[in-house]
């Protein structure tokens, strides 16, 4: 079982933004930048192309509305999405507040947010949903 499966069933905490039947997005613990989400399908499946096409498909159209949150929550020229899924062996997308490509990059440090910070970003995303 995943971290990522273990979000989902409840057993682990997560800083949940949105959540329906097929996928939940919440807070990376170990961001690029403040604002940075994860969405990710209820199936544990590890690569994003062995999804099911009515996941594959449905993904982009979840996340949406939460990218549009991200860009109104944060000073960023757009949302910006990655597919990496070397870290976690679970299907996932990156949401992240971007300026330039190179903000997307993953091998750069990641921010240590506290969790009075993480709880301002969820309710600051939130609010812009």
């Amino acid at each position: 079982m995943t971290i990522f499966s273990k979000i989902i069933s409840g057993e682990l905490p997560s800083y949940k933004i949105a959540e329906n039947d097929k996928f939940i997005a919440f807070l990376d613990i170990m961001p690029l930048r403040k604002g940075h989400v994860l969405v990710v399908p209820k199936v544990e499946i590890d690569k994003v192309f062995d999804l099911p096409d009515e996941y594959l498909s449905e993904i982009l159209v979840f996340a949406k509305p939460i990218a549009k949150a991200i860009e109104k929550s944060f000073d960023c020229n757009r949302c910006g999405i990655s597919v990496v899924g070397i870290e976690v062996p679970h299907a996932h997308v990156h949401l992240i507040p971007i300026n330039e490509a190179n903000d997307l990059n993953f091998t750069q440090g990641k921010l240590k947010l506290s969790e009075a910070e993480m709880k301002e970003i969820q309710q600051l995303i939130i609010s812009n949903l």
